[in-house]
C-alpha cells in the first residue's frame, strides 16, 4: 500500500549554505501524487517543483532540483531520505525558501517529525522500480552500480586521508525500518579545511558543529564525538537512500557506491532511465511490498538519541 501523512509535520531551522532562517511544512496528499516542492516565498508563477531524477540540476555540494522556470530548492537530500526511509511515498511540502533546513545535520528529525504527524495507508499499490540488468558509473576511482536484486541493499566504501576517517565500508538489507535504525541519526561531515574554505566563498554560513560532524586529522572537533563509530560511511549511505528517492519510486536493487556522491547517483539513475531493458515498474504484492524501505516502521526504530 502507499502511504501518506496523517497530518502536516513542520520544521524550523536553517540553510546550511545560505544560513537564513526556513520554515517547511510537510503536507499529506493524495496517492499517486508523489513527492513535490512548493516555494511559498514566490507570489508568482511556477512554484512547484517535483522531487524527481530529472529536475535535478548540477551543484557540487548538495542536491538541487528546478522546475523549467528556474524555481530550485537546494539540500533536499536529507528529507527525501527521511521520506523514503519512513515509507511516504505522497506529500506536498511547502518551504519558504530556496534551501531545505539542516537541523542537526542527519535525517532522524524529519523521520521523528513523520512518526509524531503519523503515517497512514492509502487505497493504491505501490509501484517499484525493478532493476532488471546491471547499469554502472564511473569517474576516476569513483563508482556507482545498480543492478538485480529481489530488496533494495546499499553497498558503500569511502576512504579519506583523515586518520579519524579513513577506509569505511558498510552493506544493509534497507527492509522495513533499516533506514531509521541504522542511518537516519548519522550527520553529514566535512573536513575543518573545507569549512573555512566555504566560508571563505560565503558558503556552509549555517553550519556549525552542532549539525555536521568536522574532522581535522585524527580529531573529531564536534561536540560529543561521533554518535557511530562509522558515522561517516552511513550518512554516504543515507545520502544514497535521499537521492535514489529520487527515481520516483522505490527501487529493487542493490545500489554499489564506492567514493560515490549526490551528483554520481543522478547520473547513475539518468542512465537506469536510458537504458533499454535496464528497468521495469513493478506493483508490489504484499509480501515484496512488506520488505520495502520504511514499511511498517515505528518509534521503536528510532534512535534513542533523536
Amino acid at each position: 500500500m502507499q502511504n501518506t501523512l496523517a497530518s502536516a509535520a513542520s520544521f524550523q531551522g536553517l540553510g546550511l549554505h545560505s544560513g537564513a532562517p526556513v520554515t517547511m511544512v510537510v503536507h499529506p496528499a493524495p496517492a499517486d501524487h508523489g513527492i513535490w516542492f512548493r516555494r511559498t516565498d514566490l507570489a508568482t508563477g511556477d512554484v512547484l517543483v517535483p522531487a524527481r531524477w530529472d529536475a535535478v540540476v548540477p551543484s557540487k555540494l548538495c542536491t538541487l532540483i528546478a522546475n523549467p522556470s528556474g524555481v530550485s530548492i537546494s539540500t533536499i537530500e536529507h528529507v527525501m531520505a527521511a521520506l523514503a526511509g519512513s515509507a511516504i511515498h505522497n506529500a506536498l511540502i511547502e518551504i519558504d525558501g530556496p534551501e531545505v533546513p539542516i537541523l542537526d545535520g542527519s535525517a532522524a528529525p524529519f523521520v521523528a517529525g513523520f512518526l509524531a504527524a503519523g503515517i497512514v495507508e492509502q487505497d493504491a499499490q505501490v509501484r517499484a522500480i525493478r532493476v532488471l540488468k546491471a547499469v554502472e558509473v564511473r569517474e576516476g576511482e569513483a563508482v556507482a552500480r545498480l543492478e538485480p536484486s529481489d530488496i533494495m541493499e546499499i553497498d558503500f566504501r569511502i576512504d579519506f586521508t583523515e586518520a579519524a576517517i579513513g577506509r569505511q565500508e558498510k552493506r544493509l538489507n534497507m527492509a522495513n525500518g533499516a533506514f531509521v535504525r541504522e542511518l537516519s541519526d548519522s550527520r553529514t561531515f566535512c573536513r575543518n579545511a573545507e569549512v573555512e574554505a566555504m566560508r571563505e566563498r560565503g558558503l556552509a554560513l549555517g553550519g556549525t558543529l552542532e549539525n555536521a560532524v568536522v574532522f581535522e586529522g585524527d580529531r573529531v572537533l564536534s561536540p560529543g564525538g561521533l554518535r557511530h563509530a562509522d558515522e561517516p560511511v552511513r550518512h554516504k549511505m543515507l545520502d544514497a537512500v535521499g537521492d535514489l528517492a529520487l527515481a520516483g519510486g522505490p527501487i529493487l536493487g542493490r545500489y554499489t557506491g564506492i567514493r560515490a556522491g549526490h551528483a554520481m547517483t543522478n547520473r547513475l539513475l539518468r542512465a537506469l532511465f536510458a537504458t533499454p531493458g535496464a528497468w521495469r515498474w513493478q506493483e508490489c504484492s504484499a509480501t515484496t511490498g512488506g520488505k520495502l524501505p520504511g514499511m511498517g516502521v515505528h518509534w521503536g526504530d528510532l534512535p534513542a538519541r533523536a
